[in-house]
């Protein structure tokens, strides 16, 4: 499908800003589960849809922001191509599902019974019910989020080229266009990756992609987590075609990946056993957070308050992604922990906050699993409409005492935030690392600049934003 609702949107953002009404940016909610609350009238955007220009040539595509991220992949693997920051969907056919996976007894590959210790996605299929991916491209951009070739092939900001967007005052503006050097003022495109929608509203996104590596081999390796980092930094410093690398707590998982002979010598070089099983679920289980070690350590998987409007449980510990130096020592204090991006990524069960000890290693934290439940979600049965809002992040401030954006001050100069305080209850409002004064201060200014009533999403990534 190909519809342009440019002029519509535009219209309902001008209006809101005139009127100070908080918008709620909806697009296919494969991600509400991620962040704060927001309070407002829902701007639905997933009928903004379909792909506008796609130069394989040129390893570049143009798409809205409502056409399905799977669409997107679609046109790009019938090309040989892919978007090569492996974006995550969140969603049904390769996200969070109802189940982490599901066993398919007549399908299992054969496998020696010595294999079999690290070869537990072998006998499963991420989604044998082939149900659709809501995920969008424009939720994929807003959120920034990577899966596990960030490390080796860059992050989803720097695929960005170009994005056009309503602000929040209405104006349909553009930045960044569709080549890879573009220098004509300051890098607004690529500032909308992690914005969450606070920024604007993406209406359309051009995307660098690349080839899809021609051959591509998964080894696994018996070493212990600190063991395992020192070796993902030592390989990083040398010319291997590695494209992921995480620990889960047991052992070590190595993706090469490029022509034959390359990843043939690698393999020669670094040794290890081939990953027997279905390498393709493996790492798609890690890039969509359904491997096993993300739901032990929790009563209920990732969102699902948000989604059914029930309350998190107390006894779950929240997960905890910590972005750190790759080099950073292993912390067996904090328990079984999930490394990825090789050794930048670490995923802990804690019920402790980790923000301190992030910040002391030189990183930063998010805090994944909580629940933010609207009072009225569970008579009208959640999904999206009552749901906690798309990707997020919070300081440790609460919404009640989050100071108003530059701008919203004064009766009728934004969102009403006192009656959104009242309608929802946050049983915990902490999701991202809190800023220093000086960054936040940046933040609300660029905030105030681009959305000056603070209409877009407030709230979404911190209170005072």
């Amino acid at each position: 499908m190909n519809q342009d609702l440019t002029q519509t949107l535009a219209a309902q953002v001008a209006s809101a800003q005139a009127e100070g009404r908080a918008l709620r940016i909806q697009g296919g909610g494969s991600k509400t589960w991620l962040g704060r609350a927001v309070c407002g009238e829902p701007l639905t955007v997933g009928g903004h849809r379909g792909i506008l220009s796609y130069e394989p040539t040129e390893l570049v595509i143009t798409a809205r922001a409502g056409t399905p991220l799977g669409e997107i992949q679609a046109a790009l693997a019938e090309r040989g191509q892919w978007l090569a920051f492996e974006p995550p969907h969140f969603s049904p056919a390769g996200g969070l599902g109802d189940e982490p996976f599901k066993a398919d007894p007549d399908d299992r590959p054969s496998i020696p019974d010595s294999q079999r210790h690290h070869q537990g996605f072998a006998a499963f299929k991420a989604d044998p019910d082939n149900r659709p991916s809501t995920a969008t491209l424009g939720g994929t951009i807003a959120c920034g989020l990577s899966g596990p070739a960030r490390p080796y092939s860059g992050a989803a900001r720097d695929f960005v080229l170009g994005v056009r967007l309503i602000n929040g005052k209405g104006e349909v503006l553009r930045f960044g266009g569709e080549v890879m050097k573009n220098v004509a003022g300051y890098d607004l495109s690529r500032l909308m990756a992690g914005a969450q929608g606070t920024l604007g509203v993406l209406l359309d996104v051009s995307l660098k992609v690349l080839p899809r590596p021609a051959v591509e081999l998964t080894l696994v390796f018996d070493l212990s987590p600190a063991e395992a980092i020192r070796r993902f930094n030592q390989w990083a410093g040398q010319p291997l075609p590695i494209s992921a690398a995480c620990h889960d707590g047991e052992r070590a998982y190595v993706r090469l990946a490029g022509n034959e002979a390359a990843v043939r010598a690698a393999q020669a070089r670094l040794g290890g056993e081939v990953f027997a099983g279905d390498a393709e679920s493996f790492w798609r289980a890690v890039r969509e957070l359904r491997h096993p070690f993300f739901r032990q350590g929790s009563a209920h998987q990732p969102g699902l308050a948000c989604q059914t409007g029930t309350a998190y449980q107390p006894g779950a510990a929240p997960l905890w992604r910590l972005s750190l130096p790759p080099a950073a020592p292993h912390d067996p204090a904090l328990g079984p922990q999930f490394i990825d991006w090789g050794g930048a990524l670490r995923w802990v069960h804690s019920e402790d906050s980790l923000w301190s000890l992030a910040r002391a290693a030189g990183g930063h934290a998010s805090r994944y699993g909580l629940a933010f439940v609207s009072q009225d979600a569970g008579a009208a049965g959640g999904g999206e409409a009552d749901a906690a809002g798309a990707a997020g992040a919070a300081s440790p401030a609460s919404a009640s005492g989050a100071p108003d954006v530059p701008g919203t001050q004064g009766p009728g100069a934004g969102p009403d935030r006192t009656k959104a305080r009242e309608t929802v209850e946050m049983t915990d409002s902490a999701v991202f690392q809190p800023l220093p004064p000086a960054l936040l201060a940046l933040h609300r200014r660029l905030k105030a600049a681009l959305d000056p009533r603070g209409i877009l999403n407030p709230g979404r990534i911190y209170p005072e934003l």
